[in-house]
């Protein structure tokens, strides 16, 4: 699905366009972000594409809904 990843004052947050669902990420894999699963506060965990670590925000990106 396609999400879109931007960066808050609070920390990061996940905009999900099909659903109309933006959430806070609330725990990652990895300090970096891409490359690893991300959960966010509803409960979903989802996995981002690797990307480079200076990859420049806002950016819509295909991550995958792990059960």
């Amino acid at each position: 699905m396609k999400v879109m990843l931007r960066k808050t004052t609070e920390g990061f947050t996940i905009y999900v366009a099909k659903k109309d669902l933006e959430e806070p990420v609330v725990e990652t894999e990895k300090p970096g972000l891409w490359g690893g699963w991300i959960k966010l506060a509803n409960g979903w965990t989802l996995e981002l594409p690797e990307m480079a670590a200076d990859t420049r925000l806002p950016i819509t990106v295909e991550a995958r809904k792990l059960a």
